[in-house]
């Protein structure tokens, strides 16, 4: 009988990897592993239907594991069970006082921190100079990073994913926000099996399926939950979570992505802060190398670095055999309002000369309430085909959506949290904005829920007057904006009647239309085209 090193957890004679704590019993016994394997460049997608495999058993967060064939493998593996046996024998043995209940209760913490691109540093063709986005070769990294993270977290409990809070670090002339950081880990976000209520509010009926939240919002106590990561670390912000994280002493992986300014600067501290005394990375090490820092249930803490190894493609991700249909999620409609026509009556200060295309964020509720902030796996089928289902379709020039960091309210997990980071919107457009190298802005400073507020946003002051825009949005606030900007038309009433959008409807495109003096159309002529009940419930592999 066996036993882990590190936590207690009874093992299967042999047994390299724990599967309560990760930890790697080879490492314990002081037995090197052998080096990873080579890297194979990545193969085609694969076509849906898609169930994503989950690991045999946990990555050591240590090394990759030894390619098939390591010489003397047999030697070491009677090493390693030796250590094991003569670590129960002591454990059970040699008397001392029993651990306290958190301790017996606890494994190990994996810290694991994803460099994220920027301008500053990154991999040759991965940014966009202009736009400062993640080009298609750096969305095509992140697909294969999401795959990889997955690999190394294995079987381990997955208790968070926090992310840069784009609007923290803007960048070019232009103050374009930081997108790439959620981008980076959302793969591994929608890989990653989240259980949670589908009767809101209170917690009822759970639903476990792919699409973790991500969480991207600056400190509050509204969300004290769903704080993300600062640029700038105002406050030592990004300290105080990430202490938090330890001082909890929840066994189980942490997801980190930011850029490299700001993860060596937080390695940095939390080593000094900690004492842990570790040697860490003193340069960039490129767009594949991620960090692990892990605590052992004694306080103990080690450094592993892993390369990914991913060389992607420059080209945009291929989606095979995505579903396209016709648009009949919504009754088609065309309105036309023209000043002083029908008691019409042009808006002081509305823009001219602008269309702003409106989408609904991509799949986020299999079944009744569910909503973590995220869409799930089915909506990143979406999210990805955006810019073939669109292309032809519309013609924007740039790209708006929700500020990711914004909270909201959304259904309960089992530990009692309800609210989170409302990510999706953007991340289902910034794909679009990715293949067509267009700015991508977050529509912030206001409240977005509120019709009034929308409508002045985008349809007053002059702002995105002689502009076309692609706007990723909530679909119960997408008829409030568009009411409100309708009522403008008439106040005196007897304008049209509302409009709506189903809850159902993920397809629908709304296109407002200012011409050159402020007449407005709005109609439901085009669709993305993508039937949902069509689509897989995982997320496609890469």
């Amino acid at each position: 009988m066996a036993f882990c090193a590190s936590c207690g957890n009874q093992l299967a004679n042999g047994e390299r990897f724990c599967p309560k704590c990760g930890a790697d019993q080879m490492a314990a016994a002081g037995v090197a592993p052998a080096a990873a394997p080579a890297a194979t460049p990545p193969g085609p997608p694969v076509q849906y239907p898609l169930q994503y495999p989950p690991p045999a058993g946990p990555v050591p967060f240590a090394a990759m594991p030894p390619a098939p064939g390591v010489q003397n493998q047999n030697k070491v593996w009677a090493v390693v069970i030796g250590a094991v046996v003569l670590f129960a024998l002591y454990h059970f043995l040699t008397p001392g006082p029993p651990l306290p209940p958190q301790q017996r209760q606890s494994g190990q913490i994996n810290l694991i921190f994803v460099v994220s691109e920027d301008l500053a540093y990154q991999s040759s063709g991965d940014v966009n100079p202009n736009t400062a986005n993640l080009t298609s070769q750096g969305l095509e990294r992140s697909l294969l990073t999401g795959t990889f993270l997955h690999q190394i977290v294995g079987a381990t409990q997955v208790n968070g994913i926090y992310v840069l809070t784009p609007m923290t670090h803007l960048q070019t002339a232009n103050n374009y926000p930081d997108m790439a950081a959620a981008e980076t880990v959302e793969q591994f976000a929608l890989l990653t099996n989240v259980t949670m209520s589908t009767i809101y509010p209170g917690y009822g009926s759970p639903l476990t399926i792919g699409g973790y939240p991500v969480n991207a919002s600056p400190p509050s106590n509204s969300c004290a939950n769903c704080q993300g990561l600062d640029f700038q670390d105002q406050g030592n912000d990004n300290e105080a979570l990430v202490s938090g994280i330890i001082a909890a002493n929840a066994s189980g992986s942490y997801v980190f992505s930011a850029p490299w300014e700001t993860t060596s600067s937080l390695l940095a501290r939390i080593n000094q802060l900690k004492s842990y005394n570790l040697a860490l990375p003193t340069s960039y090490q490129g767009a594949n190398a991620i960090y692990v820092l892990s605590i052992a249930p004694s306080g103990g803490a080690s450094l592993k670095t892993y390369n990914s190894n991913a060389n992607p493609p420059s080209t945009y991700p291929t989606l095979r055999q995505v579903p396209t249909g016709a648009c009949t999620e919504q009754a088609p409609f065309n309105l036309a309002v023209t000043g002083g026509v029908g008691g019409a009556q042009i808006p002081s200060g509305i823009n001219t000369n602008e269309t702003l295309y409106i989408i609904r964020h991509a799949e986020a509720h299999p079944q009744g309430s569910f909503d973590d902030g995220n869409y799930v796996g089915a909506g990143q089928w979406r999210a990805l085909a955006l810019p073939s289902a669109l292309g032809g379709k519309i013609h924007p020039t740039q790209v708006y959506a929700i500020d990711p960091a914004t909270p909201i309210t959304g259904s309960q997990s089992a530990s009692g949290v309800s609210t989170w980071s409302y990510v999706r919107p953007a991340l289902t457009v910034e794909p679009y904005a990715i293949a067509y190298n267009l700015p991508f802005r977050l529509a912030e400073g206001f409240d977005w829920s509120s019709g009034p507020a929308s409508s002045s946003y985008f349809f007053g002051g002059g702002g995105f007057s002689n502009s076309s825009v692609l706007l990723g949005w909530e679909h119960g606030a997408i008829p409030a904006m568009v009411n409100a900007l309708i009522s403008a038309y008439f106040p005196q009433g007897g304008g049209p009647a509302a409009l709506d959008w189903p809850d159902n409807d993920y397809d629908s495109v709304w296109t407002v239309t200012l011409d050159g003096q402020g007449n407005l159309a709005v109609n439901n002529s085009v669709c993305e085209g993508i039937p949902s009940a069509a689509l897989p419930a995982t997320a496609p592999q890469f």
